[in-house]
This record gives C-alpha cells, structure tokens and sequence, in this order.
C-alpha cells in the first residue's frame, strides 16, 4: 500500500482530506441503516424487558461504547444498569492505553460471567477491525450464555478468531453491524473515520431504542434529569412546550413532580395530583401520549 505524503500538505489541505474521509464514513452508516435499525429493535425488547444492553469494546472502541452509555442517564432518565459499557483493561483504560488487554481473551470471558449476563439482554461487541480477542472472546461467552449478540465493525474482512464465535451456539446466532469505511487518513487510526462511524451508530441504537421506549414526546427529552441548571431551565422549557402553560406554572409543577417533566406534564394536563399522575403514567408503560390523550 502506497503512502500518502501527509506530511508535504497543507494544514488545510490535511482537513479537506479528512472532511472526504469523514464523508465516507457517514455514507457507510447510512448503508448499513437496516441491520442498525435491527439492533436497536433488540435494544429496546432486551431494555423494555429488564435486560440490557451491553458494549464491549477495546481501546477506541471500548471508550466510545462507554461514552454512549454514560450518555443515557441524562438524556433519558434509564437506569445506569439498562446501558452498560464494559472496556478491556477496565477504567484505567478510558484515558490511557493499558498493554495486552485487547489480547485477553479470559479477561473477557470473565467480564460477561461477572456482569451476569443471560437471555435478557443483549450484547454489542464493538471492534473497528473485527477480530480484537477481548471482544470476540467477550462475544462468544454472552452467546452461551444465552444473550442476543452483535458485533459492530469496520473491518472489511472481519473474521472472528478460531473458537470465539458465538455462531457455536445455535441459540445464540451473531447478528452484525458493518461498516465500510474505508482507508484511514493515517494509515490504522481507527479513531478516525471508523470511530466517527462507530460513534454515529452507536447514537442510533440507543436513540431509537429509547425513543420506542416511551422516553421521547415529539422531539422532546421529556424523562430529561435536571441536575444542573441548564437542565431544570430545560425541563421547564418542555412543560411549557407541552402544556401551553407559563414559565412561573412550569417552573412551580416541575418542582411539585419532584423534578419529573414527564410527571408535570401529567399533572397540569390532566388536573392530577403528583401520585396519580406517576400511577397514570406506569399504567400506560411511561408514554406521555398515552397518559395525556383525551377519553
């Protein structure tokens, strides 16, 4: 393979050539929309079951995973337990490169009998080059022990390693994600166009996963957690949205719901009191459309 002359462009022309770069790697998330849009529908049966979804992952894989499940809390109020993120070499490794922990195979293994992994959930083995052992290794023991497996990958000839593949367990086939993205601007930097790829379906999955899960009204986050300022300014902004009503009665029922939005909504729509409004809202699954629509 030729090298490019990176080094003999232009700080300019460096960013052209990632822009194109970066071009393709969206393109091969929208070629890839249908198995996506499957594994989101997994997420959400596994999630809307008490199960959950599982990232593993290496290095700038294993960081991205985790990164989209610390995201998930405060975008829609799901449990730290529902998207779990799991990454070779454990949290040293989130900011820096800890030696042979992508190679382990036992470490992974050991990680999904840890985390108790069975027929509830489901588990996504992210790997830019398709044949990180911890991963596939990580794969192969949630497949046996019964959880619904994906692998997500950018590798153009992904090939899981001699006795890792799931696909040894009949119950347990592996369902998979790929994405072609092409050479690298530099040469093996799967940070690169694969991890922008990576990130754009991971963000997917969960999205839609939660969307079909109820935590979604129109477009709006409405089970966002206030925990800061912002977010109570926020929260108060989408019962306003909502309801019709006036900044002093979002902010007054917001803090009535207990910080909830989604109760708030429920209480002034419906004349409710903050106990039968969340009684309301479990009733029909947590979907605010539900709760609030007439008859």
């Amino acid at each position: 393979m030729k090298a490019r002359p990176l080094d003999l462009l232009s700080t300019s022309e460096i960013i052209s050539l990632m822009d194109k770069t970066d071009s393709r790697a969206m393109k091969a998330v929208e070629n890839a929309r249908k198995a996506i849009a499957r594994a989101a529908g997994d997420a959400a049966h596994a999630i809307g079951r008490g199960g959950r979804l599982i990232y593993v992952g290496a290095g700038t894989s294993g960081r991205l995973g985790v990164l989209d499940a610390s995201e998930c809390p405060p975008t829609f109020s799901s449990g730290p337990e529902q998207v779990v993120g799991v990454i070779a070499g454990g949290r040293k490794a989130l900011t820096e490169a800890v030696e042979g922990a992508e190679d382990n195979m036992a470490a992974g293994r050991r990680e999904m009998a840890r985390l108790d992994v069975g027929p509830a959930d489901m588990v996504v083995g992210i790997t830019a080059s398709g044949t990180t052992p911890y991963v596939l290794a990580a794969l192969d023991e949630a497949g046996r022990l019964g959880a619904r497996v994906w692998l997500l990958t950018c590798g153009k000839n992904a090939a899981l390693a001699p006795g890792t593949s799931p696909r040894t367990n009949p119950a347990a086939p592996l369902n998979v994600i790929h994405l072609d993205t092409g050479k690298e601007v530099i040469q093996g930097s799967t940070r690169l166009a694969a991890g922008t790829a990576t990130k754009l379906a991971l963000n997917r999955i969960t999205t839609a996963a939660f969307i079909r899960l109820g935590k979604v009204y129109g477009d709006l986050m409405v089970d966002v957690m206030p925990t800061n300022a912002k977010l109570v300014k926020r929260a108060a902004g989408i019962i306003m949205e909502v309801t019709g009503c006036s900044e002093g009665e979002a902010a007054l029922f917001l803090k009535r719901s207990g910080g909830n939005a989604k109760v708030a909504v429920v209480m002034l729509v419906k004349c409710l009191t903050r106990a039968k409004a969340e009684r309301l809202l479990k009733e029909k699954g947590g979907f605010l459309r539900e709760a609030i629509k007439e008859g």
